[in-house]
């Protein structure tokens, strides 16, 4: 029971994740495309798209863990 809670509570983090992931990837395309974007700016976006990927990475791990062959 306690399990299928946590899996549960993972699987939601991981739908929340995804869509800021999703999110700042839209706001990096958008301003890229005006033509005037803050460079800063963007960098730092990209760095957090990355640490929001690496999260989506470690929450993934925790549902679907390595089985060695």
């Amino acid at each position: 029971m306690q399990q299928r809670q946590n899996d549960r509570e993972l699987r939601e983090q991981l739908v929340k994740l995804r869509d800021e992931h999703r999110a700042l990837d839209d706001e990096i395309v958008t301003l890229e495309d005006s033509g005037t974007a803050d460079q800063l700016l963007v960098r730092r976006l990209k760095k957090k798209k990355l640490a929001v990927k690496d999260q989506i990475q470690a929450v993934e791990d925790q549902l679907l863990p390595d089985i060695i062959a």
